[in-house]
């Protein structure tokens, strides 16, 4: 099993900055890439980011590339989501996931509570 825990979260005005946090613990969860999806109220989940714990390049949607960075911290057993210059359209539940590392949500075996991001015009 694998737990994963987001935070950091929060209300932020249009071009403002978060950083997500997914805390990760449980057996074998460095085998795992990491996935950071979205889900807006009233539509799918959406892929934002992905990254392997054992480094090499990351995967982002076009919607967020060059706004949005994920990164890790071994010794922590953390990965972030540095979200720059928000838009109100990034208004979504954010969430961590650990599995195969597509696009695809289908591909994730575990995923965190999720936190809320409310950016306002």
């Amino acid at each position: 099993q694998v737990q994963l825990v987001e935070s950091g979260g929060g209300l932020v005005q249009a071009g403002g900055s978060l950083r997500l946090s997914c805390a990760a613990s449980g057996r074998s969860f460095s085998t795992y890439k990491v996935g950071w999806f979205r889900q807006a109220p009233g539509k799918e989940r959406e892929f934002v980011a992905a990254i392997r714990w054992s480094g090499g390049s990351s995967l982002y949607a076009d919607s967020v590339k060059g706004r949005f960075t994920t990164s890790r911290d071994n010794a922590k057993n953390t990965v972030y989501l540095q979200m720059n210059s928000l838009k109100p359209e990034d208004t979504a539940v954010y969430y961590c996931a650990a599995g195969g590392g597509s696009i695809y949500h289908t591909d994730y075996n575990y995923w965190g509570q999720g936190t809320q991001v409310t950016v306002s015009s």
